[in-house]
């Protein structure tokens, strides 16, 4: 199903803070299709393992390429110990992959041939801004939810500056 643009500005409607998983894998060696090929293959059958179970965390995830040798997912999580809990549960498939990764490294067998990385970046509120012109639910949007841009502020400066908490007044606390 091709998602239809939603017209005009529109931003995100993430509260609080956002987690956001970029990971990916690198070919070093396209002759080597059976190093890397299966490790592509894990990150998408991890994709729709998450899916299955949304309790787990994923909120979204856009799968982008860099380059011919270069694939990543950028992921968008409900918290870092959802994020947390997923990569290191015996029970799920990324257990099971990043062994037999871990194995591979120590046999020497998949050196030099596939690439991996991820980074993870926490951004609390008033450190992040997004806008969309005439774009469906995208990134952020499509995991936290697509408002019309004037709820959070027609401005950079003002999506910056959005709390969904209203700031305690000087000198009171909370």
């Amino acid at each position: 199903m091709i998602a239809k643009p939603v017209r005009g500005y529109t931003t995100a409607a993430a509260d609080g803070d956002v987690v956001v998983l970029l990971i990916g894998v690198r070919i070093n060696h396209f002759r080597a299709v059976h190093q890397w090929l299966p490790v592509m293959l894990s990150m998408i059958r991890m994709l729709r393992e998450l899916a299955r179970d949304p309790d787990r965390g994923l909120l979204g995830h856009v799968l982008l390429t860099a380059s011919p040798r270069t694939y990543y997912v950028v992921q968008y999580w409900e918290s870092k110990e959802k994020l947390y809990a997923y990569a290191t549960s015996p029970d799920m498939f990324h257990h099971r992959a990043w062994t037999a990764v871990n194995r591979k490294q120590r046999q020497g067998g998949a050196r030099g041939h596939v690439g991996l990385w991820h980074e993870t970046y926490i951004a609390p509120e008033g450190s992040r801004e997004s806008v969309y012109f005439d774009m469906p639910p995208f990134g952020l949007a499509k995991a936290h939810g697509q408002v019309p841009v004037e709820r959070r502020g027609r401005s950079a400066r003002d999506r910056f500056a959005h709390r969904s908490q209203p700031a305690p007044e000087p000198g009171k606390t909370v």
